[in-house]
């Protein structure tokens, strides 16, 4: 058998997946990834129009980004079966871009989104998503879901808002709810019941045929033929023109790029950026646990910057891994980014020939439709999990995030989630960090039912002492370290350093203190046990010339024969 190893290139991972599948390529999954194309197509049909409209824009626009963004991102993705398009995760922020700075204003914000993520991807950023807390991805993920919710619940009862009423925020859409229920159109109402009803009892053994598709169909034939006054895409119930549709095909477009508008713009593209890096590396992660591959998150990145630039340039609004219709992807057979790419093909097929039948899609169904878009999303058990079983300061983390992206804005909440977040991380790093003396067999502190014969107990020289650390030495806990300082009154001081996996500046200031002070005192520092990380810190600081290499011990056992010698020495 032969035991030669694969030597796997240094740049793979900035290669795209569909480069290295189509090397192992057959027919029988050409089948397989065409007809999961076609159906996540019908599945991403409604949704695409209807997140498009959740984003304050047209439905053409979600067309366009699902069929420019889907096909280049599973082009250039670093997974297998990442589908990509407008998701929910992105509704809020997009409509605010919308009404603040309009068309233009998102295009420019969601090109800068792309550059910055296809930087991410190329100084190989795509790990960091493992270091933001769960709690601060429930957290967001549950209050976007609630902002969805608020916000179609104008269309979902036919309410009409007076036109000078701002509705931008959040809270803004609910105080408007509130004073326009006069408003209310029963029969708006019952067309939403019914697409909620619907959409809760289709049979999961039809998946193949959605339930958002049956939904829209049933609940626009039903409001044309019996002529209900129900706002729809096209018109609203009064006969007044509500979103123009056309089959025109995306075109491109160069948005006004000006310095002025690119400084105005950067924060809402840096959201944009990170929540993209973050809502598509978590679909990768649960598609992978789905058919047991790996993705390559840095090429990801760089698939999902140009993915969403691409987007921007053709009409569309941000784009993303969708989690759901990833999912229907794998469970219909799809396989590489074949599927994706044939996914996006059928849509702009479907948008030639259907979309002017999109404008007879009532409001109410959309509204529909989204709401369970937000409860699918939610993970509303993971939130109650969290609750009950985390601590204190976890919960408080993710309530706070939660609280701050419905009434305030997912930047802050997410900015203030992770800085809270690291503090109290901190603080318990701190507080399990510690630095004690040996205690000693002569030593009144000794427990009495200590045995002073066991051999696992060493010999320390008169002269001695010796001092253990444990957890990181960082600014946090930099204060536990000077007793150190203040107890140095022996020849010899050991430092065993064998539980202090790192250490930052504030750890070479605290050692830099005990080193003058032993110099001073005329007391001989030894280190027992350093490892890797801290003593690369120690040798870029100077400290292991300062104290001498010599003085730098693999194990205690060894400090303790040097301090031996060191004690004898003193003595002749």
């Amino acid at each position: 058998m032969s035991t030669e190893k694969r030597v796997v290139p240094s740049n793979e991972k900035l290669k795209p997946k569909l480069f290295s599948v189509m090397k192992n390529y057959t027919g029988q999954q050409l089948v397989k990834d065409i007809i999961s194309g076609i159906i996540v197509a019908i599945i991403a049909l409604p949704l695409s129009i209807a997140l498009a409209l959740a984003s304050g824009v047209g439905p053409q626009e979600g067309l366009y980004t699902a069929i420019v963004a889907g096909f280049v991102i599973s082009f250039l993705g670093g997974s297998r079966v990442q589908i990509a398009g407008p998701t929910a995760a992105f509704a809020t922020i997009v409509a605010g871009i919308v009404a603040r700075n309009g068309m233009e204003g998102l295009a420019v914000a969601t090109v800068m989104a792309g550059a910055l993520l296809v930087v991410f991807g190329f100084c190989k950023l795509g790990g960091l998503i493992q270091y933001i807390p769960t709690t601060i991805t429930t957290g967001f993920t549950f209050g976007i879901a609630c902002t969805i919710v608020i916000g179609q619940l104008k269309d979902f009862m036919g309410l009409t808002f007076d036109p000078s009423l701002p509705t931008v925020e959040t809270v803004e859409k609910l105080k408007a709810v509130a004073l326009s229920m006069d408003t209310f159109n029963i029969y708006a109402l019952a067309v939403g019941l019914g697409s909620l009803l619907i959409l809760c009892i289709w049979p999961k053994r039809w998946s193949v045929i959605p339930a958002s598709l049956i939904t829209v169909i049933v609940s626009a034939a039903v409001v044309k033929i019996f002529d209900l006054p129900v706002n729809t895409i096209g018109f609203k119930a009064d006969g007044s023109v509500n979103y123009t549709i056309t089959a025109s095909l995306p075109h491109f477009t160069m948005p006004a790029f000006t310095l002025e508008n690119m400084k105005s713009m950067f924060p809402d593209a840096f959201t944009i950026a990170v929540l993209a890096a973050i809502e598509s590396l978590l679909s990768c992660v649960v598609s992978d646990g789905m058919i047991g591959s790996k993705h390559r998150s840095n090429m990801e990145l760089v698939a999902q910057g140009v993915g969403n630039m691409a987007s921007a340039f053709f009409g569309g609004i941000p784009a993303t891994g969708a989690i759901a219709r990833t999912a229907a992807n794998v469970k219909n057979g799809g396989r590489t980014p074949i599927a994706g790419m044939v996914h996006a093909v059928v849509l702009l097929v479907i948008m030639i020939f259907l979309i002017p039948y999109a404008a007879l899609i009532p409001m109410p169904a959309i509204a529909a439709i989204l709401f369970q878009v937000a409860y699918n999303m939610s993970g509303y058990r993971t939130v109650a999990h969290h609750i009950k079983a985390s601590p204190k300061s976890d919960v408080l983390v993710l309530v706070l995030t939660l609280v701050l992206t419905v009434f305030l804005d997912l930047v802050w909440a997410i900015g203030i989630g992770l800085v809270l977040a690291s503090l109290l991380f901190m603080k318990r790093m701190a507080e399990v960090t510690d630095i004690h003396g040996w205690v000693y067999a002569d030593s009144e502190a000794l427990d009495e039912e200590t045995d002073v014969d066991n051999i696992t107990l060493k010999k320390v020289p008169s002269g001695t002492r010796v001092f253990e650390i444990n957890g990181p030495m960082f600014f946090a806990a930099s204060e536990k370290f000077m007793s150190v300082v203040s107890d140095t009154d022996e020849d010899v001081l050991i430092i065993r350093m064998r539980s202090v996996p790192a250490m930052d500046a504030n750890g070479i200031l605290v050692l830099e203190k005990i080193y003058e002070k032993c110099k001073k005192d005329n007391v001989q520092l030894i280190f027992s046990h350093v490892n890797e990380q801290p003593m690369k810190v120690m040798e870029k600081a100077g400290i292991v010339d300062k104290v001498g290499r010599e003085f730098f011990c693999a194990h205690i056992d060894a400090a303790l024969e040097k301090a031996e010698i060191i004690e004898k020495a003193h003595k002749n």
